[in-house]
């Protein structure tokens, strides 16, 4: 615990850092992990677990300026911005309303898609392998819809997007209810992803936590790092255990990844937009996909171990209460969808912060202006569904291994 260098420290016990840590483990690199809290305990750990290609378009979007203005002041819509005096803040919202175009909506969807279809195939590979416990399941997933304004302009959508290989099939409302008795009447039809899969996230952040230290690789929890220091000989980092040092860096950090590229001269444009979700026992009858409740932009997952209601996002810092209004949300939606809308038992009312980035986009890659440091940050909603395809990339980066996909669309330096 105490040796004067480690080979790679990698900030951030996520399932981003995890996956990272596992990939250079295999590749033959040592690693030291440096976690604030527990392992796997942050942004990832409340999610619903969906593995999702589909998701390949980002939120900045032509037309998506208009939707967020109806939605970004009302306390209880997909989408709320805290008003308040925030610079940061809203020099990240005026680089996301430049992106609101054709031109860079395709070049995000291009870049997402590579890293989203690899991580698929790899994640599926390493569950096998590696005999991962993460009550993985390759379903598909479904936007189910009340609204067949809001059905029909989806399906315009997903013809749009089959170029970059997101396969989609459309269901009418009555024959979806037919195969899916859990879901109410009044369905104006759905949208099946088959690509797509679910787990349950805090299990599979547990397992890789399990195959890096069966690995060799160290986690250390309760660390939070305090300062970094890099220099052309290593990164420092100094923690309340101590200090760390290690031949080079990965900053995996999530949401609060911009207050360490602070220390080190750079600015990253991640902002923390708060995500929630309840979790009950498993009702009785449950959909047999996980669903999006697309008109309410609230998604619900089920797994043999329990149920899960999902989503929302909030600008509001890092605060740190939990929102009444937007959990009664969560509950509101699936009343209007669902028989059984909520289990029997609460098991955990739930925030956290995911990282979201300017474009929508990962900044995977060497930190700009230091030799030592890699930056893996800003995966948004899409921390798990990434995970393994950031794993690998930044593992074939840091020992210069050619990489399955192409890593210009992720580097810092875009920025």
């Amino acid at each position: 615990m105490n040796s004067p260098q480690d080979d790679v420290l990698i900030l951030g016990g996520g399932v981003i850092g995890l996956a990272t840590a596992l990939a250079l483990l295999e590749s033959g690199r040592g690693v030291r992990i440096l976690e604030a809290g527990k392992t796997g305990r942050g942004a990832s750990h409340g999610n619903c677990g969906t593995i999702t290609p589909s998701h390949a378009p980002p939120l900045a979007a032509p037309g998506q300026i208009t939707q967020a203005l109806r939605w970004m002041f009302t306390p209880g819509a997909p989408l709320y911005i805290k008003p308040r005096l925030d610079p940061a803040l809203w020099r990240w919202l005026l680089s996301f309303a430049s992106r609101c175009n054709r031109r860079d909506w395709r070049a995000s969807t291009w870049g997402r898609a590579a890293l989203l279809n690899d991580s698929r195939q790899r994640m599926a590979e390493w569950i096998d392998r590696y005999g991962m416990q993460c009550e993985f399941v390759q379903e598909g997933m479904d936007y189910v819809f009340r609204s067949r304004e809001n059905f029909e302009r989806h399906m315009a959508d997903c013809e749009a997007i089959r170029e970059f290989g997101i396969d989609s099939r459309f269901i009418e409302g009555a024959d979806y209810l037919r195969a899916e008795p859990a879901l109410k009447d009044g369905l104006a039809g759905a949208i099946r992803f088959p690509g797509d899969a679910r787990l349950r996230p805090d299990r599979y952040a547990s397992e890789l936590a399990r195959l890096v230290r069966e690995r060799g690789g160290v986690i250390e929890e309760d660390c939070a790092v305090q300062s970094l220091q890099a220099d052309d000989a290593g990164v420092s980092a100094h923690t309340a255990s101590g200090q760390r040092r290690g031949r080079e860096a990965v900053v995996a950090m999530g949401a609060w990844s911009p207050q360490f590229g602070q220390w080190l001269g750079m600015r990253l444009p991640i902002q923390p937009g708060k995500g929630y979700s309840i979790t009950y026992s498993r009702p009785r009858r449950v959909p047999s996909h996980p669903i999006t409740l697309k008109d309410r932009s609230v998604c619900v997952s089920a797994w043999d171990s329990g149920f899960r209601l999902g989503s929302t996002m909030e600008f509001s810092g890092y605060d740190t209460t939990l929102n009444p209004t937007r959990l009664a949300a969560l509950e509101t939606a699936a009343r209007e969808y669902l028989h059984e809308p909520v289990g029997e038992t609460v098991e955990e009312r739930w925030y956290g912060w995911r990282p979201m980035s300017s474009d929508d986009m990962p900044l995977l890659g060497r930190a700009p202006r230091h030799r030592r440091l890699w930056i893996a940050a800003g995966h948004g909603m899409l921390g798990v569904s990434m995970s393994a395809a950031t794993g690998q990339l930044m593992a074939d980066l840091i020992t210069g291994t050619a990489p399955a996909i192409d890593p210009k669309p992720y580097a810092p330096e875009r920025f």
